[in-house]
C-alpha cells in the first residue's frame, strides 16, 4: 500500500510578488522643461560668448533640446522610446522654426505699419504730394487692387472651372492629357514670366498701352491654373454614387454636373478661389511691368496708369526716406490684413459648406 507524502508549508497570509509591466514613464512637463532648461543654457552661452544674433542662440538651443531628450529620455524610457521622443523633438523645432520668422514679420509689421495707419491714410492718394514729405495715402493703391484682382477673378474663375470639369467629367484621351500638362506648366509659371508675355503681347503688339486691365490679364495667368487644381481636386471627391443615382433618374449628364456635383463641392471650390485671389493680391513683378503705377486716383482700370497696393509699398520702399517707409509698411499692414481676411472667409466658407453628417 502506497503512502503520498504532501508537503505542507506554512502559510505567511501573503501574495506572492506580482511582475509589474509598467515602464517608467517621463512626466509631462519634461519636455517643455527641456526646453527651458535648452533656452537657458544657450543664453547663457551666448552671453558669455558675446554673440549679438539671436538666431545663433536659438539653433544652439535647438541641438540642446534634441540631445538632451534623447539623453534623458533614454535614462528614464529607454532607447527605443528615445527614438521616438526625438523624432517628435525635431518635429517641434522645425514647426519652431518655420513660425518664428512669420511671427516676426507679422509684428514687425504691425509694429510700424500702425504708426501710419488711421483714417487719413486710407482715404487719401499720393496726388500733388512731395513724395519726400509726410502725409498721403494708399486710397488710389487700393482701388487699384481691388479692380485688378476683381477683373483677373472674373476672368480666370469661369474658365478654371469649366477646365477642372471637362477633365474630371469628360476628359479623355490625348486633349485631357495636354490640358493636363499645360496646366501644370502654367502652375509654375514665374509671375514676371506672366507679366513679359502680356507686355509683348497687348501693350507692344496691340499697342493697347499700360493700364490696369493688362495688370490683370498678368494675374489671370497665374490664378487659372490654382483655381483649375483647386476645383479639380474637390471634383474628385464627390461620390461616384451621387453621379450615377442622378444618371439612373434619367437626368442628362450635364445637368447632374450642375445641380449634384457642383453644390456638393461648392465649399471647397470656393475655398480654393479665395485662396487664389489671396496669392495673386500680393503679385508686384507684373503689376510693375504692366500698370507702372500713379499717384492719381483712376477708377478706369482700361485706361491709364494705375496703382496697386504690392506696387505701392515696393516704389515707397525705393524712395528710401523715412516718411516713404513708413507709408510702405502702412501699406504692408493693409495688404496682409487683406489676404488674411480673403483667407478667413475661405475657411469660413468651407466649414459652412461642410457635408452635415448625421448621428
Amino acid at each position: 500500500m502506497s503512502h503520498t507524502v504532501i508537503d505542507r508549508k506554512p502559510s505567511t497570509g501573503e501574495a506572492p510578488p506580482a511582475r509589474s509591466l509598467a515602464h517608467r514613464r517621463m512626466p509631462r512637463w519634461a519636455p517643455a522643461g527641456i526646453a527651458l532648461a535648452s533656452v537657458a543654457l544657450a543664453s547663457g552661452i551666448g552671453m558669455a560668448a558675446g554673440w549679438e544674433s539671436r538666431v545663433q542662440w536659438g539653433m544652439i538651443a535647438a541641438v540642446f533640446f534634441v540631445v538632451g531628450t534623447y539623453v534623458i529620455t533614454t535614462a528614464v524610457e529607454g532607447s527605443r522610446q528615445a527614438k521616438d521622443r526625438i523624432a517628435t523633438s525635431v518635429v517641434w523645432v522645425c514647426f519652431v522654426l518655420a513660425i518664428v520668422p512669420l511671427a516676426s514679420l507679422a509684428w514687425t509689421t504691425i509694429q510700424r505699419g500702425s504708426r501710419i495707419l488711421d483714417g487719413y491714410f486710407l482715404s487719401h492718394s499720393m496726388a500733388g504730394l512731395n513724395q519726400n514729405t509726410p502725409g498721403g495715402g494708399i486710397y488710389h493703391a487700393i482701388i487699384g487692387t481691388l479692380e485688378q484682382v476683381a477683373i483677373a477673378t472674373l476672368i480666370a474663375v469661369p474658365i478654371g472651372l469649366l477646365t477642372a470639369i471637362y477633365l474630371v467629367e469628360y476628359g479623355r484621351g490625348s486633349l485631357a492629357k495636354a490640358v493636363t500638362f499645360f496646366v501644370d506648366v502654367m502652375t509654375g509659371i514665374p509671375s514676371i514670366v506672366a507679366g513679359l508675355f502680356i507686355l509683348s503681347t497687348w501693350v507692344l503688339t496691340f499697342d493697347m498701352g499700360p493700364s490696369g486691365f493688362a495688370g490683370a490679364l498678368a494675374l489671370t495667368i497665374l490664378m487659372m491654373p490654382v483655381v483649375v487644381r483647386s476645383t479639380e481636386e474637390m471634383l474628385k471627391l464627390v461620390p461616384n454614387e451621387l453621379r450615377e443615382a442622378s444618371l439612373a433618374l434619367g437626368v442628362p449628364k450635364w445637368r447632374t454636373i450642375l445641380k449634384v456635383v457642383l453644390p456638393t463641392a461648392i465649399g471647397g471650390i470656393t475655398t480654393g478661389v479665395m485662396l487664389a485671389v489671396a496669392r495673386i493680391a500680393g503679385e508686384t513683378a507684373p503689376v510693375l511691368l504692366l500698370v507702372l503705377g500713379s499717384s492719381f486716383i483712376n477708377n478706369d482700370p482700361f485706361d491709364g496708369e494705375q496703382a496697386s497696393l504690392p506696387l505701392y509699398v515696393y516704389q515707397e520702399y525705393m524712395l528710401g526716406t523715412p516718411h516713404s517707409y513708413d507709408r510702405a509698411w502702412g501699406a504692408a499692414l493693409v495688404l496682409i490684413i487683406f489676404v488674411m481676411v480673403l483667407n478667413l472667409v475661405a475657411r469660413g466658407i468651407a466649414r459652412w459648406k461642410a457635408p452635415k453628417t448625421g448621428r
